[in-house]
């Protein structure tokens, strides 16, 4: 296949703000901008697909109700077909699965209902929690390394997560690590005075922290840091996103009667007008494959106080471009947040080089560069069959 030829490529995420599914939608609209066809194949509307994209195309997954399903109708199966169908309708050169479950093993199926008459190929993105939380229940392990072993081609975000994919499901085949990635031009140092003087009314320095609220997120942490400076710094943390743990921060926040300083914003969907805001990112997570809150806020020159865990060291530079310390020290993370906001030359150098190193190691043209040779790469190998 001639490089300068289009792809036609499903691309099935979750919808959610989560990582997983910000990566997938930002790769299809890259790939689509690039001249490349991609189909979301997902039960909702994708976090990041806010406006008109050419050659863009979303095919809602609908579950059947029938009485006997109850609350357990099976969503996996559903998929399986809709990616069948999306794949026969549009002549899908390949899906990309972001996510092992369901949607590896969705595909996987789809695969096979296709067979003999043609191979659809697949790709299988792991990005974290589908490895390190979810996929090492006893439920689900198996099927797990099934669908990783099934699937044509494998990624990982990191090269902690495929080394984990490695050691804790056994599997002995080829996996490529390629990294998530950052758009440079959207995320970007702006002034966002505006919103600063919204957050800020009385020109009190800013703590952010971004995530889905689920408990690996540390929220407790990302609470007891700001209480901890916020007595020594006059400050206001900003948190963005909504989730499990959305409701215990706030009694938390409410019990430390600091209340007045803690702005939740909830999901926020144009993220890269808020980020520029902040002082200091915080990123105390208990699992972190890669870390992609962090990295957007590197692009915006924020620096990130974030674990020492998972593939957050592969972002950060420690003690350069961001911190990291133990998940749960309150106390060295509370140091560093103080070192820098009450040292701005200190924290404007490290915020430039967060974004120096945010857009030579981890930039959007040459991570799709990447996933766009991988996927070529499985398109040849249709075609030599």
């Amino acid at each position: 296949m001639s490089k300068r030829e289009s792809l036609r490529v499903g691309m099935v995420c979750y919808p959610t703000p989560g990582g997983s599914g910000v990566v997938a939608t930002e790769l299809g609209k890259s790939l689509a901008a690039r001249g490349h066809e991609v189909h979301f194949i997902c039960n909702g509307h994708p976090a990041r697909l806010t406006e008109f994209t050419d050659r863009v195309y979303l095919h809602k997954v609908e579950t059947g109700d029938y009485p006997v399903f109850q609350q357990y109708t099976p969503y996996a199966l559903s998929l399986a077909v809709k990616i069948r169908e999306v794949s026969v309708q549009y002549d899908l050169d390949l899906v990309h699965a972001h996510y092992a479950i369901p949607h590896a093993t969705s595909a996987y199926l789809a695969r096979q209902m296709l067979e003999p008459a043609r191979r659809l190929r697949t790709m299988t993105t792991l990005h974290g929690t589908d490895i390190t939380l979810v996929g090492m229940m006893p439920s689900f392990y198996e099927i797990t390394r099934f669908s990783i072993l099934a699937s044509d081609a494998v990624t990982t975000v990191s090269q902690f997560l495929r080394r984990e994919t490695v050691e804790q499901f056994r599997v002995d085949r080829p996996i490529e690590v390629i990294y998530n990635f950052v758009d440079g031009d959207e995320f970007h140092p702006a002034a966002a005075e505006g919103i600063r003087e919204r957050l800020a009314p009385r020109g009190e320095r800013l703590l952010f922290h971004v995530s889905n609220f689920r408990k690996v997120k540390n929220l407790p942490v990302v609470v007891d840091v700001f209480a901890g400076v916020r007595g020594d710094v006059p400050c206001r943390l900003v948190l963005i996103g909504d989730g499990p743990e959305r409701e215990a921060t706030e009694r938390r926040v409410a019990e430390l009667g600091i209340s007045a300083d803690v702005v939740f914003l909830g999901d926020q969907e144009y993220i890269a007008g808020v980020l520029p805001a902040a002082d200091v990112f915080l990123l105390p997570s208990e699992h972190e494959s890669f870390g992609l809150a962090a990295l957007e806020a590197m692009a915006c020159a924020v620096p990130v106080v974030g674990s020492r865990i998972g593939g957050l060291p592969e972002v950060i530079a420690d003690g350069e471009t961001g911190f990291v310390c133990d998940p749960h020290d309150v106390s060295c993370m509370r140091a560093i947040v103080l070192g820098l906001l009450r040292d701005e030359n200190r924290r404007r150098e490290v915020g430039a080089a967060a974004r120096k190193r945010a857009l030579e190691r981890f930039s959007r043209d040459d991570i799709v560069d990447r996933y766009e040779d991988a996927y070529r790469r499985l398109a040849a190998e249709e075609g030599r069959r």
